[in-house]
């Protein structure tokens, strides 16, 4: 279906054609012409699938440009998602008089978004934090609303926003249409829609290709410890032009951007701890081409527009199959080819399995170059500039301070290796991979001795152990598996020094070898699992 067999208003008519827009997607087929009757519906498809047009053009058709209140909430879990559907929507309002658009989300100036609001806008576009900030002040009434869009839903409830999103739609004390769209289904979301949702259509795309067939897909086995020193290899074998690097946590991304930088590397960070202002000045450097690498979590990437994207490291293995879609799905746009590299722990393979069940691609396995590789790269790009230099000449000033050199002594070739060890950092670094195989076979030997041991005694963990408590439980939408990933990773310990692990609603406790107890609850705290800072302490073993 034509997005011109519509019948739509002529000025958003216009600015569709001039988007360049004919064909509409799947969802945009199957969900506009149900929103624009008025029913509520519930709409399940990934991320790229041309979601916000599906909703952003019934609800512009809803406005009633006279009434200068607002008449259309859209509720989003990023600042940056909000900027991009804000956008999108004064994009199809480009030609149209009379209707404005507000994004409200926090980090911003509260002043100006008042200012916006009394100005008249009639499409308000936020995040639910700052949505509840105006509607205590004020600032923001319902009484002329007609219609709530709930995108992304999903994510919105794994950042807690539930209760928020809860007390919105209680404020709104008239019918509505009410809009779900959301990549998964869990069961809060259904909660939602079967309490604040009148006979709701449904309406599922599943994307024909989850992953581009133009996007190459290769991962690594490495160890945590040498992590760091396979991207930086890898960088260095590629050389991209523009690339993303994601990490599961903040934390994360904190200190791989702080390392790369101290090697000289073109790169800045996004996170949820940054100030919004910063956020969008990583990003415009970054669209720009000013800026060759980012790193970032997967929420606050989610405003990421880029085409020509060379490559997406995935640092970490997400824990979700479909952040790793829209993570990879960020190289290979616009017929170009993509690539995408993630770097796995032995304990990672289980999620490497359940991606590719997921996407029904499979991923190549691949080997981290040899240092010998990386430092023929190294050697051929120093002689390329070499030659430049040269042939440029202009080197009198230098030539005189070799002279002078020479004259205390030292020989030219000696003067030139000292040079070059400062210009030309070679590695001798032993091979990361043969590193990784020594440690999967001393594992193995572990299982082997495991196994053979007496039937009375236990199978696993230490025999002496101190509990931990840690303030993290299931509300905060951890599993056991993160907590042992964060201790093995950030301790620098083994499983086998890790006994059980009790989960609770509110907090975690967790049986580790005594010897190591003090170092888990001294490195451990503070530190983040699955974006939540953590306190450790060690307490009385219960009976």
């Amino acid at each position: 279906m034509k997005f011109n067999e519509l019948e739509i208003r002529e000025e958003v008519s216009r600015a569709i054609e001039a988007m360049g827009f004919e064909d509409m997607t799947e969802i945009q087929e199957r969900a506009i012409p149900r929103l624009m009757t008025g029913v509520d519906l519930i709409g399940k498809s990934q991320t790229g699938t041309g979601k916000t047009m599906a909703f952003a053009i019934p609800a512009i058709e809803r406005i009633i440009p006279e009434v200068r209140k607002p008449q259309v909430l859209v509720l989003l879990p990023t600042r940056e998602l909000a900027l991009q559907v804000a956008e999108e929507f004064r994009k199809v309002l480009k030609f149209s008089h009379g209707i404005k658009v507000c994004a409200v989300f926090g980090g911003a100036s509260m002043e100006q978004q008042i200012r916006e609001l009394k100005g008249g806008a009639q499409i308000i576009v936020g995040t639910p934090g700052r949505i509840m900030d105006h509607m205590r002040r004020k600032t923001l009434k319902f009484a002329n609303l007609t219609m709530v869009v709930l995108d992304e839903a999903d994510e919105m409830l794994n950042m807690g926003f539930r209760e928020d999103i809860e007390l919105i739609l209680e404020a709104v004390d008239h019918e509505i249409q009410t809009v779900l769209f959301s990549a998964t289904m869990p069961a809060p979301i259904l909660k939602i829609a079967e309490t604040y949702q009148k006979n709701p259509e449904k309406v599922e795309v599943s994307p024909k290709n989850m992953v581009a067939p133009s996007i190459e897909q290769k991962y690594f086995n490495i160890a945590d410890q040498n992590k760091f020193e396979a991207l930086t290899r890898l960088l260095d074998v590629y050389k991209p032009q523009r690339s993303l690097i994601f990490c599961n946590t903040k934390h994360y991304v904190d200190e791989i951007t702080e390392n790369l930088q101290e090697l000289g590397y073109s790169v800045d960070k996004i996170h949820g701890d940054m100030r919004q202002i910063s956020r969008l000045n990583v990003l415009k450097r970054f669209s720009s081409g000013r800026l060759k690498i980012l790193v970032a979590t997967d929420v606050a990437a989610r405003g990421i527009d880029v085409d020509d994207v060379d490559i997406v490291f995935n640092y970490d293995v997400p824990d979700n199959e479909e952040y790793y879609v829209h993570r990879i799905g960020r190289t290979g746009r616009a017929g170009k080819r993509g690539l995408s590299l993630t770097l796995a722990r032995s304990r990672d393979q289980f999620k490497l399995r359940k991606i590719t069940d997921y996407t029904k691609k499979s991923i190549e396995r691949d080997l981290i170059p040899t240092s010998e590789v990386i430092n023929d790269i190294k050697i051929a790009h120093f002689k390329e500039r070499f030659k430049m230099r040269a042939e440029k000449g202009d080197l009198d000033r230098y030539m005189e301070i070799v002279r002078e050199l020479e004259d205390k002594g030292y020989a030219p070739e000696f003067i030139a290796a000292v040079l070059l060890q400062a210009q030309l950092p070679l590695s001798d670094a032993e091979d990361l991979n043969a590193e990784f195989s020594r440690k999967r076979n001393r594992r193995e030997s572990k299982v082997e001795r495991k196994a053979s041991r007496k039937k009375g005694k236990k199978k696993f963990g230490p025999e002496k152990t101190k509990r931990l408590f840690i303030n993290i439980g299931e509300k905060d939408r951890v599993q056991k598996r993160d907590v042992l990933g964060a201790i093995c990773g950030e301790c620098n310990i083994s499983s086998s020094d890790v006994g059980s692990i009790d989960m609770y609603k509110k907090f975690t406790l967790v049986d580790v070898d005594e010897n190591v107890a003090k170092k888990v609850e001294k490195k451990l705290n503070g530190k983040y699992i699955k974006d939540h800072r953590v306190k450790v302490e060690i307490t009385k073993k219960r009976k």
